[in-house]
């Protein structure tokens, strides 16, 4: 399978242009809730590819309004590329998504290929899904306890670098699983740089997005987010699904897919043994 085959074409890719200001993209950002998007100039030989674009950039440039220098190079592919390479390219770079482009005197932006768009096409069949998640799921697994205040596990999830944490209960059995997601619904920017102060921000204010923190590599450089203290029970989901070693890539594919959800613990019997996470699935190709 190509990467032409699993990818989100061009015409369904959403773009920002050169020149242009952080507003351009702050819209698609903020309104759409995309984590990042591709930036294109128009030339005499047609649209070109520059770059990337994401919340992480805005975030961690607050004062910079200039497109041309907010935007970053990322790893690119072709579309005559084999999934398989793709999947490596993506583990290899740490990168969720890449641009997929063509060379022909300008490089043209052609679509887009996602770990998402991969873990599809492994739940179709499409491409390899046969090895058991007992070869793939990892055996280190972020924990927490129900009656840790959330605003400790949410620096667990930050120090462990995952976005989750399976949250355990008075007998250290699974009792739920906590993620970033979950974090990020619950928590509140108000103004300031030292102190929580009064003023909460309404859901449309442009800084209140700017400083909303997604727990795992990104930080708050301007604003501050107030997370509740409440016990992390209150807040993390209990209906869990979970999956034996002996199912295969396919089936935790089309369970992540069915639920949409990103991470499926791994058991045997009612013993957790491991987590299965989407980029997970990519190194079964």
């Amino acid at each position: 399978m190509q990467v032409a085959d699993a990818m989100t074409p061009r015409e369904e890719v959403v773009t920002v242009e050169l020149p242009g200001t952080r507003d351009d993209v702050l819209e698609y950002l903020q309104e759409r809730g995309f984590s990042s998007v591709p930036v294109v100039k128009e030339t005499d030989e047609g649209e070109e590819y520059r770059g990337l674009v994401s919340r992480d950039d805005l975030i961690e440039h607050p004062d910079e309004d200039q497109l041309a220098i907010l935007m970053r190079e990322v790893p690119t592919t072709t579309p005559d590329t084999d999934l398989t390479d793709a999947a490596r390219l993506m583990l290899r770079k740490g990168a969720r998504r890449v641009p997929v482009v063509e060379v022909d005197g300008a490089t043209a932006l052609v679509g887009i290929v996602t770990v998402t768009d991969v873990v599809h096409a492994i739940a179709r069949g499409d491409a390899d899904g046969e090895t058991e998640v007992g070869e793939l799921a990892a055996t280190d697994i972020n924990t927490t306890y129900e009656g840790t205040p959330l605003t400790v596990a949410e620096r667990e999830i930050y120090y462990a670098n995952v976005p989750y944490a399976i949250v355990l209960d008075d007998e250290g059995t699974m009792n739920g699983i906590l993620t970033e997601v979950d974090i990020i619904d619950v928590a509140r920017v108000v103004e300031g740089e030292d102190e929580t102060g009064d003023s909460m921000a309404n859901q449309d204010d442009e800084w209140m997005w700017e400083g909303i923190k997604a727990v795992g590599n990104r930080y708050i450089p301007t604003r501050n987010v107030e997370i509740p203290a409440e016990p992390v029970a209150e807040f993390m989901t209990t209906d869990l699904v979970t999956l034996s070693r002996r199912r295969t890539a396919m089936e935790a594919a089309q369970q992540m897919i069915t639920n949409d959800i990103e991470q499926i613990p791994m058991v045997s019997g009612d013993e957790l043994v491991g987590v299965v996470r989407d980029v997970n699935l990519l190194e079964a190709l």
